[in-house]
C-alpha cells in the first residue's frame, strides 16, 4: 500500500492582534501622510512584512536620531523605553506608538512595582527589543533573568519585595521552569497580577504541542529574529516531532527534509502573514503532500483598536 502523505495545519497560527494592529498602523500612516514614514526598528520581526512595507515607503531605522527633525516615526510592536520617547520629543518628531497593548500592560506592571520599590526579575532574552523597552521603564529596579541557568546569579535587596515579570513571546514551559527555580531561591517571590506571556504565544505553542507527536517533520514559518517563531521550533521538538525547521519562505524548505516523511506539521509565528504559509503548502503539494488536516486548539477573537492618531474622526452632528 502506498504511504499516505499528509499535512497537519496548526490553528491558531500566524498574525496575532498586536501584529495585525502594528502592520496596519504603518499602512494607514503611509495612506494618510504619504512616504516616507519612518519606523524605529522592525515593526514586527518578519522579513517579508518589513520588505513589503519598505517597498511602500516605510523607512526602517535603528534609532530616532536617524529620523529627520520634525518627521513622523512609528514605534514598533515590541515597545520602547521612556528614554526613546524623550529623544523623539527633543527632535520634534511626530510619533505614533504601535506597541502591542499586551506589552504596554507589562510596562505598566514594571512602573507600578518600581514605584513600590520592588526588585523586578524580568524573564526574557538579552538584547530583545521588548526586554529593552520594559527594563527601560525602571532600569534601577529591573534585573534580566535569561532562562533557568541564570537564576544562580540573581541577587535582591529584600526577599519579601520581589516580583517576576516576563517578555510576552517566551516559551510557556521554559518560563515556568525559570519561575520554579526563582521560587526555590526566593520563596516569597510574587507573581505578576496577570499572565505576561501573551494569549497568542500560548495558543500557538498549545497547537504545536497537540500536533507535534504525530509529525515526522514540523515546519515553522517565521524569521530567525522572531522570538515566538524560534520558540515554536523548540516546542515542536520537545513535544515529540522527529524534526523541526524554521523557514522564512517556501524556497527555504530543503527537499531532503521530506525524504521518508509521511506527516508534516505546519505552523507560523505571530508576525507571519498567511500568504507565506500558503507558499509552503503549495510546495508540499508538489511533493505529494496534498491532504491537509487542520489541528485546532483555540479560536481567537481578540482585536485591538488602532492608535488614536489613525482612528477615523468621529462625525458630530
Amino acid at each position: 500500500m502506498a504511504e499516505t502523505k499528509r499535512v497537519l495545519l496548526a490553528e491558531p497560527r500566524g498574525y496575532c492582534a498586536g501584529v495585525d494592529r502594528a502592520v496596519e498602523t504603518v499602512e494607514k500612516a503611509l495612506d494618510k501622510h504619504g512616504a516616507p514614514v519612518y519606523v524605529r526598528k522592525e515593526i514586527v520581526h518578519n522579513r517579508h512584512v518589513v520588505e513589503t512595507l519598505a517597498e511602500r515607503g516605510a523607512v526602517f531605522v535603528g534609532e530616532t536620531d536617524e529620523v529627520p527633525e520634525g518627521a513622523l516615526v512609528v514605534f514598533s510592536a515590541h515597545g520602547v523605553s521612556p528614554e526613546v520617547h524623550r529623544t523623539a520629543a527633543e527632535r520634534n518628531l511626530k510619533t505614533i506608538d504601535a506597541t502591542c497593548p499586551l506589552v504596554t500592560k507589562v510596562h505598566q506592571e514594571a512602573k507600578r512595582f518600581a514605584r513600590d520599590d520592588y526588585d523586578i526579575l524580568l524573564i526574557g532574552h538579552e538584547g530583545h527589543e521588548e526586554v529593552e523597552g520594559t527594563a527601560g521603564e525602571a532600569p534601577s529596579h529591573v534585573q534580566l533573568v535569561d532562562g533557568p541557568a541564570s537564576v544562580d546569579n540573581v541577587t535582591v535587596r529584600d526577599e519579601s519585595k520581589i516580583v517576576w515579570l516576563s517578555q510576552t513571546t517566551l516559551s510557556v514551559d521554559e518560563t515556568m521552569e525559570t519561575v520554579t527555580r526563582l521560587r526555590e531561591k526566593f520563596p516569597l517571590l510574587n507573581d505578576p497580577p496577570s499572565d505576561d506571556i501573551c494569549y497568542a504565544t500560548q495558543n500557538r505553542q498549545v497547537a504545536v504541542k497537540a500536533m507535534a507527536p504525530r509529525c515526522d517533520l514540523v515546519i515553522v514559518v517565521g524569521s530567525k529574529n522572531s522570538s515566538n517563531s524560534v520558540r515554536l521550533v523548540e516546542v515542536a521538538l520537545q513535544a515529540g516531532a522527529k524534526a523541526s525547521h524554521l523557514v522564512d519562505y517556501a524556497r527555504d524548505v530543503e527537499v531532503e527534509w521530506l525524504e521518508g516523511v509521511e506527516t508534516v506539521g505546519i505552523t507560523s509565528g505571530a508576525s507571519v502573514p498567511e500568504v507565506l504559509v500558503r507558499g509552503v503548502l503549495d510546495l508540499l503539494a508538489e511533493h505529494g503532500f496534498d491532504t491537509v488536516e487542520p489541528v485546532t486548539t483555540a479560536n481567537e477573537t481578540v482585536t485591538f483598536a488602532l492608535p488614536r492618531e489613525l482612528r477615523p474622526a468621529r462625525t458630530t452632528r
